[in-house]
């Protein structure tokens, strides 16, 4: 089957997952993502999560909420959650990135391109959830693809495949869909009245739905989830005649970020420029000729 062109969805059922991890190893290795090998390279936090969040080299993670249940023999309550890329239908990463590394395709996946990326990092603010992350090894951006790659073939991604208690499924979004909501009217049934299924319409809708058993909440997921206001004011900011590559970046994103609050905690403009190529940074100062250009032609109303 492929998946080339329809809209496709992947839905994770929080009720069927037995925290085993499989998807994250096959994420890994998949798309051949490092992972630290050393002894005590990676901290024991005294949680059944690890990593302790997404990263540069790290496109899932598996969450584990874990709460005392006041049941002495069932005492740990776990809301065990999935954290990775979403792909919005409303999908702010795409509206603001600078470079046109990251792509809606028809079937609602959100694609990535990393030989296309500049390290400008305006996807991380403008993702509601939080998910692009920079990584240090190049100097750009790293998030799922829903193994697009795969998907071209007619495979399913790799987490749904190597999932033993079909927490994950995968197919034509009306049915994940049907499927989710049967699945949550069953919870109901058995006593869970906070379960939900997350992603039908949050983000003008998700391709990556999620049965919830207890909630949104619990799993740290934000209710009504809206696109950042800083993408309508970067897209004023933009050439008309161009992709938004880098112009905004090399000539007026350091003071016009610095006014929005932009997230410098892992990388700042200037830090990220120094990864462009020549080719990049010889567009980017063309960009900005051209911009400032159109603006001092503006003011003279021409």
């Amino acid at each position: 089957m492929a998946y080339k062109n329809q809209e496709v969805a992947m839905l994770f059922d929080s009720s069927h997952c037995t925290g085993c991890k499989g998807c994250q190893v096959a994420c890994k290795q998949w798309n051949m993502l490092p992972s630290k090998l050393g002894l005590n390279e990676n901290e024991f936090t005294g949680s059944l999560q690890g990593p302790g969040d997404l990263g540069g080299d790290t496109r899932l993670v598996m969450t584990f909420d874990e709460k005392p249940s006041g049941n002495k023999y069932q005492p740990i309550h776990w809301a065990i959650g999935r954290r990775s890329c979403y792909h919005c239908t409303d999908a702010g990463c795409v509206a603001i990135c600078s470079s046109g590394a990251l792509q809606k395709q028809e079937n609602g996946v959100v694609t990535f391109d990393t030989n296309k990326c500049n390290g400008c990092t305006y996807c991380q603010s403008a993702c509601p959830f939080d998910v692009p992350r920079f990584r240090d090894t190049d100097g750009r951006i790293d998030k799922c693809t829903l193994c697009f790659d795969r998907l071209e073939e007619g495979e399913v991604p790799a987490c749904v495949k190597t999932c033993q208690p079909e927490a994950l499924k995968f197919g034509k979004r009306e049915d994940m869909i049907a499927e989710g909501e049967r699945r949550v009217a069953f919870l109901k049934k058995k006593g869970f009245d906070k379960a939900e299924l997350y992603g039908v319409t949050e983000m003008g809708g998700l391709h990556v739905l999620q049965v919830l058993k207890f909630g949104h909440e619990a799993y740290g997921l934000p209710t009504n989830p809206k696109p950042n206001d800083m993408i309508k004011l970067m897209n004023t900011m933009k050439p008309v005649t161009a992709l938004g590559t880098a112009a905004v970046v090399a000539g007026l994103a350091v003071s016009f970020l610095a006014a929005v609050g932009y997230r410098r905690e892992e990388v700042s403009i200037e830090e990220a420029k120094k990864h462009w190529t020549p080719e990049q940074r010889a567009k980017a100062d063309r960009e900005v000729a051209e911009l400032l250009k159109k603006e001092e032609a503006a003011k003279r109303g021409e």
